[in-house]
């Protein structure tokens, strides 16, 4: 029984000296060998390794995968036209050197992003300052990641790891200056709208000008055209007046009178005070004239 213990006991011993001689390696991870302290290898090839038992030889594992930094509370940067802008970026990096990183920054990836954050501030300040902000917001956006990728470059080799890639995120106007930007923006679009307004009206007059002179000129055509055909019309109907008055000229002054009579007598208020002996009763005496004339005969 006691011997049964012992090799229970033994293969137990065995199997944890095998395990803490034993370490896999993910292919998304670096790992690197401590002998006593020292850096003895860097494995980067995944797998089953062996190594010695502890305390002889440690591992540490690092990730390989890319790793992105992003800003940490943004403090206002002034632009060379000392508009103040406060900048969000990120930064995207990984380890190329695992003994470098280990050396300078240990095994905590944290370590080193504390120690590059400020690096690139600086960086991204350096660049700014020398530009105005619509050169920061559009024209060179890209040219100002790129070069603060190139600081950047030199400066990530004593960490140990590798810049891939440096964005500007979000980029607005420090809190002190954002009313009066907005007061700026808000006189300005007042301006434009002021001006469109102006134009607006400009045209709307010339173009009721226009319809006015259009307007007009139709109506005096229209007069020429009805005081033409009026005209004619005058002018048959005065031939034709002629014509049948020149047949009976009795006739004629007749229905002259009538229409004098027709015009005096229009209005039953009209009062009129002449001598019933006047011409301007003749026609009604000589149709009563005309009248006993008539009547004469039929007594015969």
């Amino acid at each position: 029984m006691n011997r049964i213990v012992s090799i229970v006991v033994g293969l137990l011993v065995l199997l944890m000296l095998a395990s803490s001689m034993l370490f896999i390696i993910d292919q998304r991870q670096f790992a690197v060998v401590y002998a006593l302290g020292e850096i003895k290898e860097v494995i980067t090839e995944p797998g089953l390794k062996f190594k010695l038992p502890p305390p002889l030889q440690n591992v540490v594992l690092l990730d390989r995968r890319v790793q992105t930094l992003d800003s940490p509370e943004s403090k206002p940067i002034f632009t060379a036209e000392k508009k103040s802008l406060v900048i969000d970026w990120l930064v995207k990096w990984r380890v190329a050197e695992p003994r470098q990183f280990i050396r300078n920054n240990g095994a905590d990836m944290r370590n080193v992003e504390n120690r590059l954050s400020p690096i690139v501030q600086a960086a991204l300040n350096k660049e700014v300052t020398q530009r105005t902000v619509q050169a920061v917001l559009s024209t060179e956006r890209d040219v100002v990641m790129n070069d603060v990728r190139k600081r950047l470059e030199d400066e990530a080799k004593q960490f140990g790891i590798e810049i891939l890639d440096v964005r500007i995120k979000r980029v607005d106007f420090a809190v002190t200056i954002t009313d009066s930007v907005y007061r700026l923006m808000e006189s300005e679009r007042k301006k434009v709208a002021s001006e469109l307004r102006s134009t607006g009206a400009a045209e709307g007059e010339k173009i009721r000008a226009d319809a006015d002179r259009q307007r007009e000129v139709l109506i005096a055509e229209a007069y020429r055209d009805a005081q033409k055909v009026k005209g004619e019309g005058d002018a048959k109907a005065s031939a034709l007046y002629a014509e049948a008055f020149g047949r009976d000229p009795q006739f004629a002054q007749f229905y002259r009178s009538l229409d004098a009579y027709r015009a005096s007598f229009r209005s039953k208020t009209d009062v009129m005070v002449l001598d019933p002996s006047s011409d301007f009763f003749k026609a009604m005496r000589g149709s009563g004239a005309a009248g006993g004339g008539a009547a004469a005969p039929a007594r015969k």
